[in-house]
């Protein structure tokens, strides 16, 4: 069974409300997120509202719970099919991660939902090492992964830490109109 088959069976994605996105300056996007318990049925809700939000915002390939209003430490991120994306591990929630391993350094473009249009050149890993919980279950899980999906990831665990990736861009020369929401 895959990674995204065992948030499928804990995450009930039919279940999930769309909701307004949090945009900057909100004070819950510059805080970092408290932990969680993966197995407490206010976290599946929050989780199935992440990906039915997603699902409801074209473009968009992840999510965290500040950008939801909520000051904890889950996100969701599904790169699937985005013409930047060569790794895909599916639609992913994870609850309390933590980035363990980072390489492959380099710059790419940005964007953010909570930072309407506007993108920026961001260093961040290409191929990262994440740990973190199921919802649901809380069974603990590592994802290793790369490129596109690498960067989604750090993006999300940068929205749980209380940064965006404004508080990351090289230079303010950098900002422009987005084309990629994370």
């Amino acid at each position: 069974m895959t990674l995204a088959d065992r948030v499928a069976a804990a995450v009930p994605a039919a279940g999930g409300v769309p909701r307004p996105v949090v945009t900057a300056p909100d004070a819950v996007l510059s805080r970092p997120g408290e932990p969680v318990d993966p197995a407490d049925g206010k976290t599946v809700a929050l989780a199935a509202d992440l990906l039915a939000t997603m699902a409801a915002a074209p473009g968009c390939v992840g999510l965290a719970a500040p950008q939801l209003g909520q000051g904890v430490r889950v996100f969701a991120v599904d790169v699937t099919g985005h013409p930047r994306a060569g790794a895909s591990h599916g639609a992913l929630v994870l609850c309390n991660a933590e980035l363990v391993r980072a390489s492959r350094w380099r710059v790419g473009r940005e964007g953010c939902t909570s930072v309407p249009d506007l993108t920026g050149d961001v260093k961040r890993a290409g191929r990262v090492v994440v740990t973190g919980q199921l919802p649901g279950t809380g069974e603990p899980v590592t994802v290793t992964t790369e490129g596109f999906e690498a960067r989604a990831l750090q993006h999300e665990l940068d929205h749980c830490a209380g940064l965006l990736f404004l508080d990351r861009v090289a230079g303010a020369h950098a900002i422009h109109r987005r084309q990629v929401y994370l």
